[in-house]
């Protein structure tokens, strides 16, 4: 991947924007590539008491494995981004959060009085939803628009006034935010549900549930991944470029 020395003093995000395999070598250590994706691999490894060699050499053997369906997000036009970003993930969201209160209500209730933790499973996802529900349209209806118009005014060779919101970088504080947020109530439900696994002779919809809360977390990682270290940044360099 990279020399020794800038491995150290790169960041988690930055690593993961240029390849997307080196977010299995984050997970394998618990460390978090998207919301916590600004912080040097020096520095998560002193926080989490992960030797650093043993992760260096891991990453710096990426470049001897086959990239399948390495996507160049990076390389992508913005407006291309955000497009895959609703399309994929948000529409993901949309999907999949209904069937998780769905889930985590039948289970609390029915099994809630012999495993509590599942009534605050259900209560934070409660909180997740409605989060998530009201990002995703503050993203489509105020920052996503503001990127294309930004992208459209370079391609055409001129400028953007300022937004109501002064700068691009205002919105983007408030979404960063959120996916803490996010992050953080995923990393609980997964602390109380024992890394998502089902008690012996757990009934099927208990058994989904913690399927889905698994698969519903690997997607969120890359869903704020993509933003926070690869549209956000971008987002602000572009502004810089034509707005006025």
């Amino acid at each position: 991947m990279t020399d020794q020395k800038a491995i150290q003093t790169r960041t988690v995000g930055e690593l993961v924007a240029e390849d997307y395999r080196a977010a299995g070598v984050f997970k394998q250590y618990g460390i978090d590539f998207c919301c916590g994706g600004k912080k040097t691999v020096a520095e998560v490894c002193s926080q989490k008491k992960v030797p650093l060699s043993e992760l260096e050499e891991k990453l710096r053997n990426l470049d001897g494995r086959p990239a399948q369906q390495r996507l160049q997000f990076k390389e992508w036009a913005l407006p291309f981004l955000i497009d895959y970003i609703i399309n994929i993930h948000h529409t993901y969201v949309l999907e999949k959060l209904p069937q998780l209160l769905e889930y985590g209500r039948k289970v609390a209730r029915v099994h809630g009085h012999a495993y509590p933790e599942t009534i605050e499973i259900a209560d934070k996802l409660e909180l997740l939803s409605e989060e998530l529900f009201a990002h995703l349209r503050k993203e489509e209806l105020i920052l996503f628009p503001y990127v294309k118009e930004l992208w459209k005014a370079k391609e055409a060779g001129g400028t953007v006034a300022a937004p109501p919101f002064q700068s691009a970088r205002n919105p983007i504080r408030v979404m960063e935010t959120e996916h803490e947020f996010a992050g953080t109530t995923m990393a609980e439900i997964r602390e109380l549900s024992n890394g998502f696994t089902p008690p012996e002779g757990a009934c099927n919809t208990y058994r989904v549930l913690y399927a889905l809360l698994a698969e519903f977390e690997e997607d969120l990682h890359q869903h704020v991944h993509l933003e926070n270290n690869i549209l956000f940044p971008q987002a602000v360099e572009l502004e810089q470029e034509v707005a006025h």
